[in-house]
């Protein structure tokens, strides 16, 4: 409980700082934690201390969590790949999603939701950038078609957009990658893409959310350096 208090408070003031540096207010940027591989038991402690977001990788893990730790035990994010077949208990179970990356996943999102009663879905669409065969996403190319059915949705709410760039050890690597989300983000906002805002930015991770906190994110998706290590062969998502 107390490294997990002590790597909370770590990681916000290392937003804090990156906020400044930008000239940003941090207020307006969100902390995920991403619990993805730890138990309930560690998701509990990580709530005590003060984790009020949690970011799930996949939806069957993510299910037994929320039902021992309850649906309102914090808010809960979907950050990975979001497999066709696992939608209807996405939409039962998180809050947000930043993961939708194709038109027929949101079609069948917004469905489920009028089938399941959901009057509002929180959604992110995450963008590829790279063409990294192991990643998922939308290309720049499809992402006019996925928006034009978003600005229309009845039941999803598109708030922003997600990234999952490349793994660089040197962080500043990354920074490309976001300044052309936040560049995409921006052109979006300029078209009213977005249901209300002007759009919001998922991207930075334990070793790049500076980073990306300089580069306009408004969501980091931290999860090392809160919880520590994380078990291997895991699908990526925020770490």
């Amino acid at each position: 409980m107390s490294d997990l208090r002590t790597n909370l408070t770590a990681v916000r003031n290392r937003i804090d700082a990156a906020a400044r540096r930008a000239g940003r207010d941090s207020g307006g940027i969100k902390l995920v934690a991403v619990s993805k591989t730890h138990p309930a038991s560690v998701l509990r402690e990580a709530i005590v201390a003060g984790a009020v977001v949690l970011g799930e990788n996949k939806v069957q893990e993510a299910e037994g969590k929320i039902l021992e730790l309850g649906r309102n035990a914090a808010e809960w994010h979907l950050i990975g790949h979001l497999q066709s077949n696992k939608a209807r208990k996405a939409v039962q179970l998180f809050d947000v999603i930043h993961s939708v990356d194709s038109l027929e996943l949101a079609q069948r999102l917004d469905r489920i939701c009028d089938e399941e009663g959901r009057d509002e879905l929180v959604v992110f669409v995450e963008v590829d950038l790279a063409g990294e065969d192991a990643k998922s996403g939308i290309s720049e190319n499809d992402l006019p078609n996925l928006v034009d059915f978003l600005k229309d949705s009845r039941h999803l709410k598109f708030k922003g957009l997600m990234l999952l760039p490349p793994y660089f050890e040197d962080a500043e690597k990354t920074r490309p990658f976001f300044i052309r989300l936040r560049d995409l983000r921006d052109q979006l906002a300029a078209d009213n893409a977005f249901r209300d805002g002007d759009g919001e930015l998922s991207m930075g991770m334990s070793h790049d959310f500076e980073v990306a906190i300089e580069e306009g994110a408004t969501i980091v998706r931290v999860g090392t350096a809160i919880f520590g290590e994380r078990a291997k062969n895991v699908t990526p998502g925020g770490s």
